[in-house]
């Protein structure tokens, strides 16, 4: 059984906790300013300006764990750009900034209302994971999808920039109500 800590108890750290509880893994979760890292696997649900402050305060509390990014690095002032530089994503930044950890990119494509229902529309929910360990990818899919949900390999690190623009134009489109927040894009095989 899988060990997982989630920091982030809003809509989708409490989404991704029930796939993963589903799955039969142990779930905590803590605060960014508090509390310990007992998992092997870490979930980052949390606003992309908090991962500076996680990563100052839990920095060598996340050596050697899969640490798993689903920020979308936005200007929520706007809702016109991402924030990062054009060659990057957040997901390469916070690989820099933790070394010793295996960063995947997983969860930023899928709203909370589609983790739960485990459909977007007719369609199973397929979560998109990219990084550069193959064997924590792996990890993650069969969590995933011992969970009820799809999950494709979108490729290394470097696939995180798009995932996460993907993730950018997922959600201006719902906070432009041109789609909902139960809807989203979806995988057909």
């Amino acid at each position: 059984m899988a060990d997982i800590t989630i920091f982030g108890s809003g809509n989708m750290g409490t989404a991704i906790a029930n796939v993963f509880k589903t799955s039969g893994a142990s779930v905590e979760h803590v605060g960014s300013d508090g509390g310990s890292v007992n998992g092997d696997i870490v979930v980052l649900a949390v606003p992309y300006p908090a991962l500076e402050s996680i990563v100052a305060r839990h920095g060598a509390q996340l050596e050697g764990k899969i640490v798993v990014d689903i920020t979308n690095p936005l200007d929520f002032s706007t809702f016109d750009s991402l924030v990062v530089d054009a060659d990057s994503s957040a997901a390469a930044e916070l690989a820099e900034a933790l070394p010793s950890s295996q960063v995947l990119k997983a969860f930023n494509t899928n709203f909370a209302a589609t983790l739960e229902a485990k459909k977007i529309g007719d369609l199973d929910t397929t979560v998109l994971i990219a990084g550069d360990d193959d064997s924590a990818k792996q990890t993650l899919v069969s969590l995933i999808t011992a969970g009820g949900l799809q999950a494709i390999d979108a490729g290394t690190l470097k696939r995180a920039r798009e995932l996460e623009a993907l993730g950018f134009l997922q959600l201006t489109l719902a906070a432009g109500e041109k789609t909902s927040w139960t809807g989203g894009f979806g995988v057909v095989r």
